[in-house]
């Protein structure tokens, strides 16, 4: 197996464990990351009915920031979004990502903007 497999398939398994381990209702959602080379996505994903509740991505914001300033912003915005749907629990779900840098930001900024992680 070359090495660009193995990685996939760790990162996979890893996701995979996470997962299996995290549910997400409609009044406390799961709260999904997912990072690309340009830009940070976040879902409120409700597990009981299989739908997204709302969604936010670095590509809304107005203009291109670094990605820990626009991770401080989005979870800034991702707090309020779910106050908004009177949402004031929630689960992380750091997906394939360890706890640190761009995901930590997004969590520490969404409970310091009073949602419950």
């Amino acid at each position: 197996m070359n090495f660009r497999k193995k990685t996939n398939n760790l990162k996979s398994k890893r996701a995979n464990r996470v997962r299996a381990k995290i549910f997400g209702t409609s009044k406390k959602p799961r709260l999904s990351v997912f990072k690309s080379n340009n830009y940070i996505y976040l879902q409120a994903i409700d597990d009981d009915s299989q739908k997204t509740i709302f969604s936010i991505s670095s590509r809304q914001l107005e203009k291109k920031l670094k990605k820990n300033e626009a991770a401080k912003i989005i979870g800034e915005k991702m707090a309020k979004m779910a106050k908004d749907k009177k949402i004031s629990e929630a689960i992380f779900d750091r997906g394939r990502y360890k706890y640190h840098g761009i995901v930590k930001q997004i969590a520490e900024e969404s409970r310091k903007n009073g949602l419950k992680i």
